[in-house]
């Protein structure tokens, strides 16, 4: 029944859009991970830079969401995402026919990939405004699966980057973006219920909300999490295990696509019981995930049992918070969005570089995991703080004509 209801409720098409256009770019956004280690032997990097390398793609995502989630609420999000796929697309290719020829270059290349991590901002947003808030968290956490788009990257670029070399994945990474743009301009739709344009200064307005600053503050946990480790996994396996960047990068595929598919799983579970509650669960489970990770395990099957923990924990989490986003600021969606996932992202710039520097100063990743986990444990005590006083206020919210219903 419930089935029928989300079907009858949205637009599947635009849907379907939404997902294959954020787990593409998501594919190319985290790239300089899986092909991390090649590059590292072919400019002779050290661990802080190959952790400042896979962590300056995650940096700029993060800072063009907010840009991303104002242009969604100004144009729509159709063409905000047309318009980032064809910059994406550009720079790949002018990339691969010039050639990246030393460590700057790489870090430039980064900033551009940064594009296709503002995908977040596009994505949700398109998928959402075709759902009612009963339907959020599963419209949102099916969407958000494109987070698996990073799991492609892990499986395949150490592969193709052993037979073709790594500069040429980079051309090879357009060809799929290429079918996922077509797919979108034919099957993704705006939503009837688009918000007004507004002054450039009052889509900031909603800072002045202390909810988005805690929502922020939650997400930055939960998805910095998840994309800092996909973005060094495959680095973090070879370096500690000795594994082959190719076997590496399926080690890291396994932990992205737990954390991806069980997205969906933590929505539609907040769509339940309530966001507040998935959430509190979540941030347990990911202390105790990322403390784990932070020793030295016997085998690396072992550590890649710890990681596929540690990152489902996460990637319901995700789900979770974007349950709750839309109850809040369904009006603001696009630039809420937008301001969420940029502190998402700036939780991953922090672990994806920390990791790297932790080994540069320690000789061992445990400091940078241990430094995840307690700030998992903060977010749990923001959240308890929190709970009683969205409880009582958040069903009195008016959006547009009539009371939110809300979940907590």
């Amino acid at each position: 029944m419930t089935t029928r209801s989300f079907l009858r409720s949205g637009h599947t098409p635009t849907l379907f859009a939404s997902f294959l256009y954020f787990d593409l770019s998501f594919m190319v956004w985290v790239l300089l991970g899986p092909l991390g280690v090649a590059i590292a032997a072919d400019f002779g990097l050290d661990p802080a830079q190959k952790g400042f390398m896979v962590a300056v793609p995650v940096l700029s995502g993060a800072l063009l969401r907010l840009v991303a989630g104002v242009l969604v609420d100004r144009i729509g999000p159709k063409k905000t995402g047309i318009i980032g796929q064809v910059m994406v697309l550009t720079g790949l290719l002018i990339a691969w026919v010039l050639g990246v020829h030393n460590y700057s270059q790489v870090l430039v290349l980064g900033l551009l990939l940064g594009v296709a991590g503002a995908s977040f901002a596009v994505a949700l947003p398109l998928a959402s405004r075709w759902y009612p808030p009963e339907h959020q968290g599963l419209a949102l956490g099916i969407a958000g699966a494109g987070n698996s788009g990073t799991a492609l990257a892990a499986l395949f670029a150490p592969g193709l980057a052993k037979m073709f070399g790594w500069g040429n994945v980079i051309g090879l990474a357009a060809i799929p973006l290429a079918v996922a743009l077509v797919v979108y301009i034919f099957l993704a739709k705006d939503a009837p219920e688009q918000p007004a344009p507004k002054k450039l200064t009052e889509y900031l307005d909603v800072l002045k909300v202390p909810d988005a600053w805690w929502l922020m503050l939650l997400y930055a946990v939960t998805f910095g999490g998840f994309v800092g480790l996909s973005s060094s996994l495959t680095i973090y396996f070879n370096a500690e295990y000795g594994l082959d960047p190719v076997i590496a990068g399926f080690f890291t595929a396994a932990c992205v696509f737990a954390g991806s598919f069980i997205r969906p799983v933590g929505g539609a579970l907040a769509d339940r019981i309530g966001g507040v509650r998935t959430l509190g669960t979540v941030y347990v489970l990911a202390a105790i995930g990322l403390a784990a990770a932070s020793f030295h395990m016997p085998s690396a099957w072992i550590a890649l049992a710890v990681m596929i923990f540690a990152m489902s924990a996460l990637g319901a989490g995700n789900g979770a918070v974007f349950q709750l986003a839309p109850q809040r600021f369904r009006k603001e969606i696009g630039v809420v969005t937008g301001l969420i996932g940029m502190t998402g992202g700036l939780g991953g710039f922090y672990l994806a570089s920390s990791l790297g520097l932790a080994r540069k100063l320690t000789g061992s990743y445990q400091a940078g995991f241990l430094a995840f986990a307690v700030l998992a444990l903060l977010a749990l005590v923001a959240l308890l703080g929190l709970k009683t006083h969205w409880r009582a206020v958040w069903p009195t919210l008016q959006d547009g004509d009539s009371a939110v219903p809300v979940r907590l």
